[in-house]
C-alpha cells in the first residue's frame, strides 16, 4: 500500500494533454510520411500505382506511441527528481570522479582494437574514421567550447591541411613527418588571416562569416585546377613510411618493406593497422595539448572572453589576440587532421570538403558538451557509427541519423556530458592539480 501511495499517479489532464500533443505529431508524421509511401504517378497507362500504405502506418503509430510515451514518463518521473536535478544528471555525478580511468580504461581498449580477433579490415578502417572525427571535434573544442566562438568554416582548415601537405609531398618531395608540421602551420596562418575579420562579430553573424570563409576555400579549390587539380583532385598520395619501411608488396631499389624487415608474409591490412596508430597517436596529442592549455594563461583567457567578453576586456584580456590565437592553434589541429586524412585516402578532392562535414563537425562539439573533451568522443561514436550502423537501410540513414540527433537535443539538451567546472580554481592552482578530461 505504501508503494501504491508513493508511486506518481498521472492525472486526467495530463492524459488530455499527452493525447493532444501525440495526435499533433501523428499528424505532422502523416504528411512528412506519405512520400515514403511508394506513390508513383504512371507516365503510360498501362503502368501500374505502386502503392505501399503501411510505411504511412508504421511511421504514424511510431511517432504517436513515442509522443505518447514521453509525454506520460515527464509526467511520472517529475516527481522522482531531487532536488530539481534530473536522475541522468545524479548518476553523472557519481561517474564523473570517475572520469579520468574512464578515459585511460578506453584509450587501452582503442589501441588494442586492432589486435582483437573481430578486427578485420573494415574494423580498423572505420576506427580511424572516428578518431579523425574525434580529433577535428577536439581542435573545434578549443574554438566553439574553450573561447565560445561559433564557426561553421572549420572544414576549409581540414581542406587547407589536406591540399597544402599534398602540394608540400608532391611538389618540394618532402616526406610525411616533414609535411606534417607545415601543413598545421598553413592551416594555423589561415585561422588567423580568418580571425582578423570577424573580430567585431559574434553569434549568428561570425557563424554566417565563418560559413562563407568555408565555401569559399571550397570553390578556390574547384577553380583554381592549375594547383588543386580542379573537381578531378589530386591522386597518387604516398604512404608514410615507418622508420624508412615501405608497406608496400614490392619495394622500390633501395628500400626496405615492413614484411621484409620482420620476416612476415605481405599483407595490406598492415598499412591499415599503421594508419589507425598513426591518427590515435595524433589525436593523443590534441588531447594532450589541449588539456594543457586550458591551464595556461591563454586558456583561462579563453573561458574568460567565453563567458563575458565585457568582464575580460576590464579585467585587461586582449579580444584581439585571444581570439587570433582561438582560431589559429583550432585550425592548426585541422590541418594536422586534413594532412593525414590526405596520405590515408590516397586522393583529395573538394567533395571532401563541403559544409556538411562542418555541421558534423560542430554537432560532435555541441551534442558531447561544449567544453567536454569526453563529450567529444561520445558523439563522434554516436555521429559516425550510427549511419554506418544503419548503412543497411540506405534509404533512410539521413532520417535515422536525424531522429538520434532530435533524441539527444530532447533529452540532453546541453550535450551528452553537460557538466562544465572551472578549469582551474585557486585550490587547484596552488596545490598543482590538473584538469580532468
Amino acid at each position: 500500500m505504501a508503494l501504491a501511495r508513493a508511486a506518481p499517479t498521472v492525472s486526467s489532464g495530463v492524459l488530455r494533454a499527452a493525447f493532444g500533443e501525440a495526435l499533433v505529431a501523428a499528424g505532422i508524421a502523416f504528411m512528412l510520411a506519405l512520400p515514403l509511401a511508394g506513390l508513383r504517378l504512371p507516365i503510360n497507362p498501362m503502368d501500374s500505382v505502386i502503392f505501399r500504405p503501411w510505411w504511412v502506418v508504421v511511421a504514424v503509430a511510431t511517432v504517436f506511441l513515442g509522443r505518447l510515451g514521453l509525454a506520460l514518463w515527464r509526467a511520472r518521473v517529475a516527481p522522482s527528481r531531487r532536488n530539481g536535478v534530473p536522475l541522468l544528471d545524479r548518476a553523472l555525478a557519481y561517474i564523473l570522479p570517475w572520469r579520468r580511468g574512464i578515459f585511460v580504461a578506453f584509450v587501452l581498449l582503442v589501441a588494442i582494437l586492432p589486435l582483437m580477433p573481430f578486427a578485420d579490415r573494415r574494423v580498423i578502417d572505420l576506427g580511424a574514421v572516428v578518431l579523425i572525427y574525434v580529433m577535428l571535434g577536439w581542435g573545434l573544442n578549443i574554438v566553439v567550447g574553450l573561447a565560445g566562438l561559433l564557426d561553421l568554416g572549420y572544414v576549409a582548415f581540414y581542406a587547407v591541411g589536406a591540399y597544402s601537405y599534398t602540394l608540400l609531398i608532391i611538389h618540394l618531395d618532402l616526406n610525411f613527418w616533414a609535411a606534417l608540421p607545415l601543413a598545421g602551420a598553413f592551416a594555423a596562418l589561415f585561422g588567423v588571416l580568418l580571425g582578423f575579420p570577424v573580430l567585431r562579430l559574434r553569434g549568428d553573424y561570425l557563424a554566417i562569416v565563418t560559413l562563407g570563409f568555408g565555401e569559399m576555400i571550397r570553390i578556390i579549390l574547384i577553380n583554381w585546377s592549375s594547383l588543386t587539380g580542379g573537381s578531378e583532385g589530386i591522386t597518387s598520395i604516398p604512404t608514410p613510411t615507418l622508420f624508412g619501411l615501405t608497406f608496400t608488396a614490392v619495394p622500390a631499389p633501395g628500400e626496405t618493406a615492413f614484411h621484409q624487415f620482420f620476416g612476415i608474409p605481405f599483407a595490406g591490412v598492415h598499412r591499415i593497422i599503421f594508419l589507425y596508430y598513426l591518427i590515435l597517436a595524433l589525436a593523443l596529442l590534441t588531447h594532450v595539448f589541449s588539456m594543457r592549455i586550458r591551464r595556461l594563461p591563454v586558456g583561462r583567457a579563453w573561458e574568460a572572453l567565453r563567458e563575458d567578453e565585457i568582464a575580460a576586456r576590464a579585467l585587461g584580456l586582449n579580444p584581439v589576440m585571444v581570439k587570433l590565437s582561438a582560431f589559429g592553434l583550432g585550425a592548426m589541429f585541422a590541418g594536422f587532421a586534413g594532412a593525414f586524412f590526405a596520405t590515408r585516402q590516397g586522393f583529395i578532392n573538394p567533395s571532401s570538403f563541403t559544409f556538411i562535414e562542418s555541421a558534423i563537425i560542430l554537432a560532435i562539439v555541441v551534442l558531447g558538451g561544449m567544453g567536454s573533451q569526453m563529450g567529444v568522443i561520445l558523439a563522434a561514436l554516436l555521429l559516425v557509427l550510427l549511419p554506418e550502423v544503419a548503412r543497411d537501410f540506405a534509404e533512410f540513414r539521413m532520417l535515422l541519423f536525424g531522429g538520434a540527433m532530435v533524441a539527444v537535443m530532447v533529452w540532453r539538451p546541453r550535450g551528452l556530458l553537460a557538466h562544465r567546472e572551472p578549469t582551474a580554481t585557486l585550490g587547484d592552482l596552488s596545490r598543482g592539480r590538473e584538469p580532468a578530461p
